[in-house]
């Protein structure tokens, strides 16, 4: 079905005629009529479907055929990042060319003269205002924000905002608005807490479905079956030749990111780590970097596998295994976007199998395991049933441990010690306390009672009293007096 079917104003058609939109995604087909009729509405459609658009175009042409003589915040919509506001209100910019619609976004992480920009903007009146949810609470009470005018409320990525844990914070941004709205609904998933959120804000919703929590069929998927140690072998092979296209590199972890992303510009790749940690400007400037070619590979936390997106990422790789299957679809789903192809790569190691495994059941498919490069020697078999030992080749060890667990004992630590070749200690280290005191004094040691004898022994043993009676004072008990009875305790007849 094509735009120009659609009851939308000339303006609105302009934009996207402009845009180069004519075909529409099957999201946008069977969500724009419903949205344009004012029902409520749960969306539940995988990333890059073109869910924002499905939402974005009725709300313009509603706003646009109404107006807002009264100046007053008439619509708005919730989202869980500031990537996510600023993309959507990018989509906004381009569909309302033609049309005198407002915009106003709101997020967190800006200076003062960010914080009055939005400030004000939401005063006089937005249309349309895209907001996260932090934020948003923060001008409701600070700012004097009147959302008593609200008519549209749209929700997207609600799935997303929950597990980030805003659920009261929805709650609370919705009951300053009037009962009376539309409220639109989008998650990437349905599950019971995300049908619990609809019954309490949306009125008789309609529901549609897209290809729930299935990868596009366009992404090309394989894996790397390797120990941890034969990753960057891996990276250093795939990158041995430049590529045109660009590249995500997904990790759990913001501290691998900054590890990973410092290792691969020592290999003098074009990258760019992409965190939490960076302040907002740092973030804009990394990503407008990577929109415009500047720089090839990103190394990212999930942060941007959410309402990102960029065109022509040809190559997505998950450098560890997702959490959750559901991060595994949004991950790769940056790639392929547009009717477009791609790939994605996913490493996996012997202790994530398992969790691989998962993500194979969970999108009902076997994902090509490719043969390693020769460089970097043979890997560990896929056995994801398979019960393994701790420890083994490439495993990262815990600090204080031997990959065996914590906790080593003193005589464990020494007799490494002495086969590395580090000088061995003397035997009394190993000794009990009353035998090394014994030995300090010269006087042969009697079992259960201390040897002090000698005067370097007596002032030893004082310290020693001193210490182990503070000790005891700090935890709550009385130090000892010079009888060894705890002071302030009654003394036994």
């Amino acid at each position: 079905m094509r735009f120009d079917e659609l009851d939308l104003e000339d303006e609105i058609l302009d934009g996207l005629y402009d845009m180069n939109f004519e075909e529409m995604t099957p999201v946008q087909e069977h969500c724009i009529p419903v949205i344009l009729e004012g029902r409520d509405l749960i969306g539940c459609a995988q990333t890059g479907t073109g869910k924002t658009a499905a939402y974005t175009l009725p709300l313009l042409n509603r706003l646009l055929v109404e107006g807002n003589e009264a100046n007053v915040v008439r619509s708005l919509i919730i989202v869980p990042t500031r990537e996510l506001a600023q993309q959507i209100d990018q989509q906004f910019q381009g569909f309302s060319y033609y049309a005198p619609i407002s915009t106003t976004v709101v997020y967190g992480g800006g200076d003062g003269k960010g914080w009055d920009l939005q400030k004000n903007g939401m005063l006089r009146g937005a249309d349309v205002v895209i907001a996260t949810p932090g934020r948003m609470i923060s001008h409701i009470q600070n700012s004097g924000v009147d959302l008593s005018h609200v008519e549209y409320l749209i929700l997207d990525e609600a799935d997303r905002m929950l597990d980030m844990g805003f659920s009261d914070d929805i709650m609370k941004i919705v009951s300053y608005m009037p009962r009376e709205r539309q409220t639109i609904m989008f998650s990437a998933t349905l599950p019971p807490k995300i049908r619990e959120l609809a019954k309490t804000i949306l009125r008789d919703p309609a529901e549609v479905n897209i290809a729930i929590s299935k990868p596009n069929e366009a992404i090309d998927q394989s894996a790397y079956v390797c120990y941890e140690s034969q990753k960057l072998g891996i990276i250093r092979a795939m990158f041995a030749e430049p590529s045109d296209s660009k590249t995500i590199i997904f990790s759990s972890s913001k501290m691998k990111v900054k590890e990973l992303a410092h290792t691969l510009k020592r290999m003098k790749l074009d990258v760019a780590p992409m965190h939490s940690d960076l302040e907002q400007a740092q973030r804009e400037e990394v990503m407008l970097a990577f929109k415009n070619n500047r720089i090839r590979i990103l190394v990212a936390t999930d942060i941007v596998a959410r309402g990102i997106d960029i065109e022509d990422i040809g190559l997505v790789i998950n450098y560890d295994v997702p959490r959750d299957p559901e991060d595994y679809i949004h991950r790769i789903g940056r790639t392929a976007r547009a009717a477009a192809t791609g790939a994605a790569v996913t490493f996996v190691n012997e202790e994530e199998q398992g969790a691989f495994h998962r993500i194979e059941k969970f999108i009902e498919r076997e994902v090509r395991k490719a043969d390693l490069p020769e460089e970097v020697g043979e890997g560990p078999k896929y056995a994801p049933d398979e019960k393994r030992p701790r420890g083994g080749r490439g495993r990262e060890r815990s600090k204080g441990g031997d990959g065996r667990g914590h906790g080593r004992g003193r005589r464990d630590k020494l007799r490494d010690r002495d086969r590395s070749g580090s000088r061995r200690p003397d035997e009394s280290a190993l000794q009990p306390q009353s035998e090394r005191e014994a030995a300090v004094a010269g006087q042969p040691a009697v079992a259960g009672a201390p040897a002090e004898n000698g005067a370097a022994a007596t002032e030893g043993a004082k310290r020693r009293r001193r210490h182990r009676g503070g000790r005891r004072h700090r935890r709550g008990a009385a130090a000892p007096g010079g009888d060894g009875t705890p002071q302030g305790s009654p003394t036994q007849e």
